[in-house]
């Protein structure tokens, strides 16, 4: 293998200068991912545990990266990378931590008397599947630890990657629970290598979902994030809702785009180059809060339902609400906004443009709305908390 020189000796743990990276080993750059650093750690731990007050239905995560090649302009674990003393924009997607260890790790903490095989989900903060698992092939020995050692697993991704290890979760599938969902929300090519350079193909993922069903397995779809008058149109939303149905797509749920923290500057800056006479809507709509307002997740739903009707795409047990994004007790949409808020009872078109085009509509307003706050659904199947990682109900701790 071309990759078999660049394998690491155990060294002792160490701290890279100026990042929080304990168990640093080395960092590699390679021509065949420009401008990409990778920073081989010696993790501690593989199991993370999510925090007791999450309304997640899983206990556990495995993530054996941070950081994500994809690029996703609006990625929500952009400012876990924070964390490490690293930049939640281009650090986040050239600046790659990989646990080269984990597999062992991961092993050693399954074997204890006092694992209990619970849920372990995969695929809640970077994908598993990025360009990057081609060349440190992590996954198939994660599945591998998990399906031997009787733990059910989930994993959600955007990276076609998969299709190698469809084989390893077929046969994983006959010992434990397996559930598998890939992310497309964007039918639209152009968009998608605008806004999510680094993930494959509208198509390619579709090529995925059908392979995933031809092996046997179910293969839910997170439509996540829909972005207003980006990918909220009828016409988007039909086509591919469309193509999912024909591509064989087992649930299909549908999440608005939220902006925690930084992700929100970095949204907007993206809207300035990209669609400037977007930036004023998307001031309105959000306000000062990361979330979009209660009437917009209203609206997406009764949007969604009809194209749900018309390509039999049911939504996964137990998850949340058609468009919830919002966590329990947080603010959404114009948290604090004062005029310009969107109107009360207002889709996009509230904000001043007709859901998915450039018009102006009629039913412009200016006048603020207490927004009330969905709480979550609790999410009680693997396919419900596939839909609630990217809802936001995962906690920081679990990365």
């Amino acid at each position: 293998m071309r990759w078999d020189g660049q394998k690491i000796a155990a060294e002792a743990a160490q701290a890279l200068p100026g990042l929080a990276l304990a168990g640093h080993q080395r960092s590699v750059r390679t021509p065949e991912f420009a401008g990409v650093t990778f920073h081989e750690v010696h993790a501690k731990s593989a199991l993370n545990k999510v925090p007791e007050a999450s309304a997640m239905p899983f206990r556990w995560t495995v993530n054996p990266m941070r950081g994500c090649l994809h690029a996703c302009t609006y990625c929500f674990a952009r400012p876990t990378h924070e964390y490490l003393g690293l930049g939640p924009d281009e650090d986040f997607q050239t600046q790659i931590v990989v646990k080269t260890n984990v597999v062992d790790v991961l092993t050693a903490e399954l074997r204890r008397p006092s694992w209990r095989h619970e849920h372990v989900a995969l695929g809640t903060n970077t994908d598993p599947y990025q360009r990057a698992e081609g060349r440190y092939a992590l996954m198939p020995g994660i599945i591998g630890a998990l399906a031997h050692s009787g733990t059910p697993m989930s994993l959600l991704t955007k990276g076609t990657l998969l299709r190698r290890d469809i084989p390893l979760l077929t046969e994983a599938a006959g010992e434990v629970g397996v559930s598998v969902a890939v992310s497309l929300a964007i039918g639209d090519e152009a968009l998608q290598q605008a806004i999510e350079p680094g993930t494959p193909t509208p198509r390619a993922r579709l090529g995925l979902i059908r392979a995933v069903r031809e092996a046997g397995l179910e293969c839910g779809v997170l439509v996540a994030p829909v972005m207003p008058w980006l990918t909220d149109s009828t016409a988007h939303l039909d086509g591919l809702f469309r193509d999912l149905a024909e591509a064989g797509a087992s649930w299909v749920t549908t999440i608005p785009l939220h902006l925690r923290g930084p992700v929100r500057p970095l949204m907007l800056s993206w809207l300035a180059e990209h669609r400037p006479e977007l930036v004023r809507n998307y001031r309105r709509l959000y306000g000062n809060g990361a979330y979009v307002p209660e009437e917009y997740r209203r609206w997406l739903s009764e949007r969604v339902r009809p194209l749900r009707r018309r390509y039999g795409l049911h939504g996964p047990s137990a998850a949340p609400l058609e468009g919830a994004g919002s966590p329990a007790g947080g603010r959404a949409g114009t948290s604090g906004a004062g005029p310009g808020a969107v109107p009360s009872g207002a889709g996009p078109s509230g904000a001043g443009l007709d859901a998915g085009s450039g018009a102006r509509s009629s039913g412009a307003g200016s006048s603020p709305s207490p927004w009330r706050v969905r709480p979550a659904a609790v999410l009680a199947t693997p396919e419900g908390a596939l839909a609630g990682a990217l809802a936001g109900a995962v906690q920081p701790a679990l990365f």
